[in-house]
């Protein structure tokens, strides 16, 4: 059963733009290969830190929101978890109106 989820993430700023185009591009994948679908994909820039992460004190702010089943976001979590370009994740389940 396909839910709704909103994701953000957090992708360190040491990053040059290559290699950050190929990671949102990669984290959208996740999502898309799967049969799910990536409704909105937001780039919120650069920002600082409310404290530091692994020595970074600022990073690349993305929020998507996403159809997906259970299973994939699962899958997603876990890839995003190893990542260590990703500083932080949140997967929030939205309610259904």
């Amino acid at each position: 059963m396909m839910t709704n989820y909103e994701i953000m993430f957090i992708v360190k700023a040491t990053l040059d733009e290559s290699a950050l185009k190929k990671l949102t591009t990669d984290v959208q994948k996740l999502i898309t290969d799967n049969k799910s679908k990536v409704i909105e994909f937001k780039d919120m820039g650069r920002k600082k830190l409310a404290y530091p992460i692994n020595k970074e004190v600022s990073g690349f702010y993305y929020l998507m929101n996403v159809e997906a089943t259970h299973e994939v976001i699962q899958e997603f979590d876990r890839k995003l978890r190893i990542n260590e370009n990703i500083l932080r994740h949140l997967i929030l389940k939205k309610e259904s109106e």
